[in-house]
């Protein structure tokens, strides 16, 4: 019998440890990974960084993300307060008589969201806040410091958008269609459209699915 996908495994390819799914890893409930979401290397909360509690913020990712090695999305803790003569925070060390402030006198950013299907190239770096759209490519050593619209190839420090990866009817097809919540059986049938490179073939195929 053909083995039928599994979200829950940790490793997905047999005898290749060096890649997870992340969503069976996960510990911190303020961390939200969606179906086969995959990191090409293991311990994923350690590339959460400075995620603390009294912040309370989230870091949510969809489903069938593809996160490549050395990524760290960095979260509001990272953030010091700069309405102030200094940024140093007395608050997190022992000893020091500073109350933690306010969150209205912090810099906080929102929730970080990654969207779905959402590919993010070696060793980039997401920024607290930041939302990022469906289908989106991050390149490799970028630093995303604003929103990306879904479907568009950011790269760069700062992260600057390249271009669009399909023309705008594509795009409104694909993120009405999405993919990644049907189910796996439907998935498995919808596998030849969605690697076809033929796109006037993918687009009149899709639009008849809607």
């Amino acid at each position: 019998m053909k083995k039928r996908p599994n979200p829950q495994t940790i490793f997905p390819i047999s005898g290749y440890d060096s890649l997870t799914y992340v969503k069976p890893t996960i510990k911190n409930p303020n961390i939200i990974v969606g179906d086969f979401t995959y990191f090409s290397d293991k311990d994923f909360e350690s590339h959460v960084l400075h995620h603390y509690d009294f912040n309370n913020d989230k870091l949510i990712i969809g489903k069938f993300c593809q996160i490549a090695a050395g990524v760290n999305f960095i979260m509001n803790g990272a953030n010091h307060q700069m309405n102030c003569v200094t940024t140093f925070p007395f608050y997190i060390f022992e000893g020091w008589d500073q109350e933690i402030p306010p969150q209205s006198e912090m810099p906080l950013k929102g929730d970080t969201i990654i969207g779905n299907d959402v590919w993010i190239g070696q060793n980039a770096t997401i920024l607290p806040g930041v939302q990022i759209g469906d289908g989106a490519i991050i390149g490799m050593n970028s630093v995303v410091g604003s929103n990306v619209a879904p479907y568009t190839i950011v790269a760069g420090n700062p992260a600057k958008q390249i271009r669009k990866r399909f023309d705008d009817e594509l795009i409104q097809i694909l993120e009405k269609l999405q993919w990644w919540n049907k189910s796996v059986e439907e998935i498995n049938n919808l596998i030849p459209i969605l690697t076809c490179s033929d796109l006037s073939k993918v687009k009149e195929e899709l639009r008849q699915l809607l």
